[in-house]
């Protein structure tokens, strides 16, 4: 909750200062009549209107979890990055329109040293603002605050280039340069628009982040414990702030339901420290059949039946199928999918007696 109202301050600042913007980039765009300044005040009504709808969609992510929203509401986060594309989009359809009017019936331009300062003064707050965003959006995982702050680094860009196109003009006097420079920038503000409408969408979509489940199965690998035989079918799925988590984990069958537990709360904590306490895990245990001993690496089984062959590494490739593995000389690991609870239960009772009296 702490990191939900920081999200939520820093994007009613970045609305406050946007509107601010807005109405220093209108003035500009008086005083010069650039249709390049024109570009950059319609992305700024974007920013606008997108700051609000973001502080709004921040507010319904924070709310806590209840009966209609079992998973909480965090996936308002990523309506609010959608619209915001869309309305990216819109603005730079919109410039490419204005710019092409202006390369036909091409008009002198004003004032260019004066907008020339006040839109550099806007690029600067900006940068400074979009930064900031980006940053905490990264470490309290708010896809709003990055989509936005992203947003604002664009438009920083996008801003010194109409700054370069004005002092071509200036020193040229060529007025249909304007029109260019405006097309130009609209293909970047399009770009810009696609790739936050894209990453909403996966986000929507329930699109898996290879490279965040990479860096996870990686890490796990390196620290797995003895009594992780095998890990598989590994998700993760985004709800704004919070990661949700499932996987099945294979343990020794005889463990009791504490010691398993006790196995699935490392697991938890282990991914905890490396990427954040936001998470939500659902570990299903399984217990280890006779294949997994061909991959089971734990030296003092009391009822090993088979010799250990080979440890399997943990990787994209492997851990997020639905398949427990087994030996990869003989392919065994089949097993687990086409059977999964085929096991003989009256011999796993002997081990179990057999491994008592050896206490």
């Amino acid at each position: 909750m702490d990191k939900a109202k920081e999200n939520i301050s820093i994007q009613r600042w970045v609305a406050i200062i946007g509107t601010g913007l807005f109405f220093l980039k209108l003035i500009a765009y008086y005083l010069t009549q650039s249709v390049a300044v024109l570009t950059d005040a319609l992305e700024s009504t974007v920013n606008v209107i997108a700051g609000f709808i973001g502080l709004y969609s921040l507010h319904v992510a924070a709310k806590p979890r209840d009966e209609d929203h079992p998973y909480g509401h965090g996936k308002a986060e990523f309506l609010s990055a959608a619209v915001e594309g869309a309305l990216v989009v819109m603005a730079g359809l919109i410039i490419i329109y204005e710019a092409i009017i202006t390369l036909i019936h091409p008009h002198p331009l004003q004032k260019l040293d004066q907008g020339i300062y006040l839109v550099a003064a806007t690029a600067v707050v900006n940068f400074i603002v979009g930064a900031v965003c980006v940053s905490k959006g990264r470490r309290n995982n708010s896809m709003a605050l990055q989509a936005g702050g992203r947003h604002l680094q664009s438009d920083t860009w996008s801003t010194v280039g109409i700054i370069v196109g004005l002092i071509l003009i200036r020193f040229t006097r060529l007025p249909w340069l304007d029109g260019v420079v405006s097309i130009i920038f609209a293909g970047i503000i399009l770009y810009t628009g696609y790739h936050i409408l894209r990453k909403s969408v996966a986000g929507i979509m329930d699109e898996a982040d290879m490279q965040l489940l990479q860096e996870m199965i990686t890490y796990v690998n390196q620290h797995r414990r003895k009594n992780w035989i095998d890990l598989h079918n590994l998700r993760v799925i985004k709800y704004g702030g919070l990661l949700h988590v499932d996987c099945h984990l294979t343990v020794p069958w005889y463990l009791n339901v504490l010691e398993a537990h006790k196995e699935v709360e490392a697991l938890t904590g282990l991914i905890k420290s490396r990427f954040g306490e936001a998470m939500e895990f659902f570990v299903h245990t399984d217990a280890c059949t006779d294949f997994a001993c061909h991959i089971c690496t734990r030296e003092e089984c009391p009822v090993r039946k088979h010799d250990f062959e080979e440890r399997i590494e943990w990787t994209l490739g492997n851990v997020v199928a639905n398949k427990r593995h087994g030996s990869p000389r003989t392919g065994k690991d089949q097993l687990a999918l086409e059977f999964p609870g085929d096991y003989d239960r009256d011999n796993i009772q002997a081990n179990w007696e057999k491994m008592k009296k050896g206490r």
